[in-house]
């Protein structure tokens, strides 16, 4: 049985897949969120098993706002973090929303 490493808590995968998964393109934290859960990422990951943009709390939250741009799929990335930190949505938004 091959050994598997922790990525992200909760989520183990094999030495060699992880490296597959940090060449892939937004792969490049992969393993560097250890503690972060599954459900606090964003984004693709190009394959990994969550996204690529962390989202533990609100300051990275907004930093993966402000990159969002960088994704293939940047409307997708904003919503996740919307949804889960919804102080974030500004004035205008909130008015469009209601």
């Amino acid at each position: 049985m091959k050994k598997k490493v922790q990525i992200a808590k909760g989520v183990k995968v094999t030495k060699k897949k992880e490296k597959e998964m940090e060449r892939k393109p937004g792969g490049s934290n992969v393993g560097n969120y250890k503690n972060v859960s599954k459900k606090d990422f964003a984004g693709p990951a190009g394959g990994a098993p969550m996204g690529s943009f962390p989202i533990p709390n609100i300051k990275k939250a907004k930093s993966a706002l402000k990159l969002a741009h960088n994704a293939p799929n940047p409307a997708g990335i904003r919503a996740k973090v919307l949804t889960k930190y919804p102080s974030l949505r500004k004035k205008n938004e909130k008015n469009k929303k209601d």
